[in-house]
This record gives structure tokens, C-alpha cells and sequence, in this order.
């Protein structure tokens, strides 16, 4: 067992650096380097959770402060000792889903000394002999589970954090629900420490109990014949969204959201969203994109959300009302999708006057009303108009011919 240092004594090799965020593992002292325990012994205030400080209990000389519940991630405690001696203590690596990342929205990165330890998913891909950079990881710790949704793909290593004892029978269930029932699951808990125990399973005959709340669980995915897989392309299916005949069809869908032109981070409103597929597409295309669905119809709104969770993005938000009314005291977007309610000139203008710089506006017609309205911006604005008529091959009696869909006029705009 370490012990603490006779002094208290800075161990900072940079002045100016007060803080230092250590990140500690179920291993406690004995898993830390020396200067991560002399930091630690060091402090005036050490701040964690209740099982941080309690690893670290036997070299904490300072005031031990526990994070409140529930925990305020504008850290308001430690900002306010700014220049005294303070450890923070985390979980394995501070800047992976942890408290290091929250900290330097707020502390500059100079004035820090991070510590870190093993990551669980460092330490799981060493007991499993997984390649770390050749699988997929998520935290789903506080998050919904559907997240992992779009992850799941036939062959798809994952490791997954969870919440507690009850979420890898969650977990499992939701993978027997979406086809992926023969998937292997390896559940790893206390990772580390002196409770540590790793179990197999399979999704579809989950029978593990007693599981520790600190788990981390690993997918090996085996999808079934019938396995819901979101395909990782633009312009998905139809059937894998429930809809009432209102919605962008695939092929228009996948050359409107390649006219949207998506980048990370970026804010879509998606006007009169109906099944709320463009909305649900936009943030598929990756985890930081966000979305916010505008619908007038209640039927419609439930059913968006239902779309967002079956399709792995449960978190899309989804406003109740019309345009222009309903858009109001929103985020200001850097895209707008309007596949609804463009007759309404009132609608058109907010969304125009809404749009960043540089923000790219698409407006779907398939009425001739529609298209009026989008000659008359095209004149005035510009942009680009693009009809799109597309046929499928439809039973003509006993043969075969093409039944063309109605023809759809697209305006497509940047903002200067």
C-alpha cells in the first residue's frame, strides 16, 4: 500500500497549474504512480464521487468534498478555490466521458495536470485481447440504451458502459428485440479491483444475476435473418420507418440531405417532419450532429418519436406546432429542411431570417402551388433548382413496367 507523503507540499512541475485531476481505478492507491498519490496528499481539497474519495481515503490529508447530488456540471465548487491546491479524482481516464472533459469547459487547460489511469474500455480490451482501435465504444451510462442502435452491424465488436446492475439484461433484451439474439455478451465488472469477475452470455438466453453496478459490457454481434440493421448510408429504407405516407421517399431523402450537406456538430431544423426521417438521417450521420423536428400534427409527433428511438437517435427533440410559429425561441440552425408548409410565405421567411451564415436551406415541392413558391425565391435568391422524377418497376397484369412516382421539385440555398 502507498502512503501519503510527510508534506503537503505542491507537486505541480508547472507553476500556475492549481489543479490536478487524477484519475483512479478500482486498483485505489495501489494502481497510482507516485506523483498521482503526492498530488493527491497534497491538496488542500480533494473533490469526487463517494467511490473515488473512498479508494483514495487513506492519503487524502485535505478536506474531502463529495460532488452533490445531483451533480452540477457547471463545478461551481471548484472553480470557486481557483488557485489553491485541489485534486479532482475520476474514474480512469478523466477526458473519456469523465469529469477531466466537463472541467476544461471551464478551467484552462494551462492551469491543469491531469493524471490519468486505464480507461474501462482500456482495460476491457486487454482482458478480451480486443484491439482497442478496431471496435466500437460507447457510454450509455445515464443515456438511453437505444443509442446503441446503430452500432449494431453483423460481425460489430462493442463495449458498451452502462448505468448499473440491470442494464446488460436490458441491454440484452433489446438486442433479441432487433434481431440480434445469437450476439455474445461478456459481462466485466470492478474491473481492476479486488471485486473483478468477467461472465459470457447470450443475448437471447441472458441468465446472469448479482451483477455489480460497476460494469461495462462487451457485444460481439451476430444479427439474425430477420435483424433490424440500419444501414450506415444516407437514403434508407421506408419500411424502417413507421409512416403514414408522409414522408420523404429514399431516394429524394438521401439527394436532400447530400444538398444539406451535413458537418459535425451542426444544427438541423426539419420543418413539417412528418415521420421525421430527414431529422433522424441528419444525426445518423454521426453522434454529434443534432436535430430538432417541427411537426403540427400529434399523431405524427408520437410517431417521430417512436422513429427516433427504434432508429438509435431517441434523443431528437421534437417541437409540437407550425412554422413560422413554432419556431420561435429555438436554436438558431445551421440547416433547415422544410418539407412542410412552404405555401405559408410566413414560414419561408423566418427560416430564411433563422439560418446562420453559410447555412443551407432545402425546400421539397411535389404541388405546383409548392413550386411556385420556390420559383419565385429561386429568382430572387438564387440557389439551385433540381426535379427529380423517380420510377419503379411495378406488375403490369402478368409483365412488368414502370409506375413513376409524382415528380419532385427541389430548392436548395446558402445563406451568405
Amino acid at each position: 500500500m502507498a502512503e501519503a507523503p510527510s508534506n503537503r507540499s505542491p507537486v505541480s512541475a508547472t507553476p500556475g497549474r492549481w489543479l490536478t485531476i487524477v484519475g483512479i481505478g478500482e486498483a485505489g492507491i495501489d494502481g497510482l504512480s507516485p506523483r498521482a498519490v503526492a498530488a493527491i496528499a497534497g491538496a488542500e481539497r480533494v473533490f469526487g464521487g463517494q467511490r473515488q474519495l473512498a479508494l483514495a481515503a487513506s492519503v487524502i490529508t485535505g478536506s474531502a468534498l463529495a460532488w452533490p447530488s445531483p451533480f452540477d456540471p457547471l463545478m461551481p465548487a471548484v472553480r470557486a478555490v481557483r488557485g489553491h491546491r485541489v485534486c479532482v479524482l475520476a474514474s480512469g481516464d478523466p477526458f473519456l466521458f469523465g469529469v477531466g472533459a466537463t472541467l476544461a469547459r471551464h478551467i484552462p487547460a494551462d492551469e491543469m495536470d491531469v493524471l490519468p489511469s486505464p480507461s474501462a474500455f482500456s482495460l476491457a480490451a486487454a482482458r478480451l485481447g480486443w484491439p482497442l482501435g478496431e471496435i466500437e465504444t460507447i457510454s450509455l451510462h445515464g443515456r438511453a440504451r437505444a443509442r446503441l442502435r446503430p452500432l449494431l452491424h453483423p460481425g460489430t465488436r462493442i463495449l458498451a458502459l452502462t448505468s448499473g446492475a440491470d442494464d446488460p439484461a436490458q441491454i440484452a433484451a433489446l438486442l433479441t428485440g432487433a434481431g440480434f439474439g445469437r450476439s455474445d455478451l461478456t459481462v466485466l465488472e470492478a474491473l481492476d479491483g479486488p471485486r473483478e469477475r468477467i461472465r459470457h452470455t447470450r443475448a437471447d438466453g441472458f441468465d446472469l444475476h448479482t451483477i455489480d453496478p460497476l460494469n461495462l459490457l462487451a457485444i460481439e454481434v451476430v444479427a439474425d435473418e430477420q435483424a433490424h440493421v440500419i444501414p450506415l448510408g444516407a437514403g434508407r429504407a421506408d419500411d424502417l420507418f413507421d409512416h403514414d405516407g408522409q414522408i420523404t421517399k429514399r431516394e429524394i431523402r438521401a439527394v436532400s440531405l447530400s444538398m444539406l450537406a451535413p458537418r459535425r456538430g451542426e444544427l438541423l431544423w426539419d420543418v413539417g417532419a412528418g415521420s421525421g426521417a430527414i431529422g433522424i438521417e441528419w444525426m445518423l450521420a454521426h453522434p454529434s450532429m443534432r436535430a430538432i423536428a417541427i411537426e403540427p400534427r400529434p399523431e405524427r409527433v408520437a410517431r417521430i418519436a417512436r422513429n427516433a428511438a427504434q432508429m438509435g437517435v431517441p434523443d431528437l427533440p421534437i417541437v409540437t406546432g407550425s412554422a413560422p410559429d413554432a419556431l420561435r425561441d429555438l436554436p438558431r440552425p445551421d440547416a433547415i429542411f422544410i418539407g412542410g408548409g412552404a405555401t405559408v410565405p410566413r414560414a419561408v421567411a423566418a427560416a430564411i431570417e433563422a439560418l446562420r451564415p453559410d447555412g443551407r436551406l432545402v425546400i421539397n415541392a411535389v404541388t405546383l402551388e409548392t413550386e411556385a413558391v420556390l420559383l419565385d425565391h429561386h429568382a430572387r435568391l438564387g440557389g439551385s433548382l433540381t426535379r427529380i422524377a423517380v420510377s419503379r418497376a411495378d406488375p403490369v397484369g402478368t409483365m412488368t413496367g414502370w409506375r413513376s412516382a409524382i415528380p419532385v421539385t427541389i430548392w436548395s440555398w446558402s445563406k451568405p
